[in-house]
């Protein structure tokens, strides 16, 4: 078959191929679609996303320095060596909305068929990097940080990606969306109003989540930026897996040309902005950056979720796995400390690999790769699993709860401990002063 060219098959549940109807949505038929044709269509957002982002960081970088956007080092977290921009985020946008553009324009062959970015995640994208924007420039309370990702999730919502992501879990247990939740005489509830508000509050979760997990990370020079970047590659792959395996009957109102995209796009600016981010850095991210970041990976991870194949999504969380962990980790820390969220500390992951590594912050950030990448792989080679056997995916999705239960049980047992230890420290220090003083007295 020549490039371009389409071949009918019979539609069935299992169809290998993002297969779309051409005959007015006729489902008895299918044309089908290759990985590798997608991706040669979609390559110039690509191109667009990580040309941008490098030629735009250095201009963002002197616009930083001349407006005193920058971040001095002092003698607590901040531990670089000099002064540092941290506007980069801003160049990051940049690159998004010119790869997005260029979606609009340069996607041509099959590919053009499928839908593009939906308007609900470009509003969801200028609010988060607003929001951050306005932290990085006037230092926003933390409540409006929350209240632009609130925003953000409430266009996804809109686009019902949510809600679509909450149905794959809720059909199991209600039935499916059409059917009748409950009924008074002849006022009746159906399934889909239950799912659509639970899948409003799962958006809100995935949102403020990821994007403040991304930031919790963004803590060592390229750290974020370069582990994004293998998560991007991860997230693409099961992009192209889920449009290689799964039928699609309406390609213009179908996510699988727009996770896809996303992914090339994350991808893209990352691999852009890492030659001047990774340690020495000569910018950072800032928030606008790491929220943007964390924004557009839950998408995708919740575009996974499409027609309630919530498994999938579980599958790329598995690929987001270190900032979750490290998240969690942070929670349990500081909770068990009687601290707020809000208040940071130098116990993170990657803080505890670079003492671990005498200082060395190369050492730390590329052994974090190696586990991120790790993440990944599993994380695709479960959707792989998922799409190309007879798996059940409540086995596997069981069977990942399982094992980060074991990792959260685990890890609060030692914050436990490493408080009680802490205790016992303070109170022998106290009972040596106590026993000094005494002596000193007599």
């Amino acid at each position: 078959m020549q490039r371009g060219e389409s071949r009918v098959i019979q539609a069935t549940p299992h169809a290998p191929g993002l297969s779309i109807s051409p005959d007015n949505h006729d489902i008895s038929t299918w044309t089908v679609l290759h990985p590798t044709e997608l991706l040669s269509d979609y390559m110039p957002v690509f191109v667009a996303a990580l040309l941008t982002t490098l030629l735009i960081t250095p201009i963002v970088r002197r616009v930083a320095i001349a407006n005193n956007i920058i971040d001095y080092p002092d003698q607590g977290r901040k531990q670089h060596a000099y002064p540092i921009a941290y506007l980069g985020g801003m160049a990051i946008f940049i690159g998004v909305v010119v790869a997005i553009g260029a979606s609009a324009i340069f996607t041509n062959g099959p590919a053009a068929i499928l839908q593009g970015i939906p308007i609900s995640i470009v509003v969801g994208m200028f609010a988060i990097m607003f929001t951050g924007f306005a932290d990085d420039i006037w230092k926003w309370d933390p409540r409006l940080k929350i209240a632009g990702q609130l925003i953000a999730a409430a266009a996804l919502a809109i686009e019902d990606i949510g809600p679509q992501l909450a149905a794959g879990v809720l059909s199991a247990l209600l039935g499916e969306p059409h059917d009748i939740l409950f009924s008074i005489g002849t006022f009746s509830v159906p399934n889909s109003e239950l799912y659509y508000w639970i899948g409003t509050a799962i958006t809100a979760i995935f949102v403020i989540g990821g994007c403040n997990a991304a930031n919790l990370i963004d803590g060592l020079d390229g750290l974020l930026t370069g582990t994004t970047t293998i998560m991007a590659a991860g997230l693409l792959a099961i992009s192209l897996l889920m449009a290689y395996c799964l039928p699609v009957e309406n390609p213009e109102t179908s996510l699988a040309g727009t996770r896809i995209i996303l992914s090339l796009i994350l991808l893209g600016v990352t691999l852009g902005f890492l030659p001047y981010n990774f340690n020495p850095a000569i910018i950072f991210l800032g928030d606008c950056g790491s929220l943007l970041i964390g924004y557009l990976t839950v998408v995708i991870i919740m575009t996974f979720g499409e027609f309630g194949t919530t498994k999938y999504s579980v599958a790329g969380l598995i690929c987001f796995g270190l900032p979750i962990l490290d998240t969690t980790l942070a929670i349990i820390r500081r909770k068990s400390a009687g601290l707020s969220m809000s208040d940071a500390d130098s116990n993170h992951i990657h803080h505890r690999l670079k003492r671990y590594f005498g200082g060395n912050v190369r050492k730390a950030v590329l052994t974090l790769y190696a586990i991120t990448a790790g993440f990944t792989i599993v994380g695709v080679g479960l959707s792989a699993m998922l799409l190309l056997t007879n798996v059940k995916g409540v086995v596997v999705m069981a069977g990942v709860l399982a094992a980060y239960a074991l990792v959260v049980t685990f890890a609060l047992k030692r914050a436990r401990r490493h408080e009680w230890i802490k205790k016992q420290h303070a109170e022998s220090h106290a009972l040596k002063m106590n026993i000094a003083q005494q002596q000193k007295n007599t």
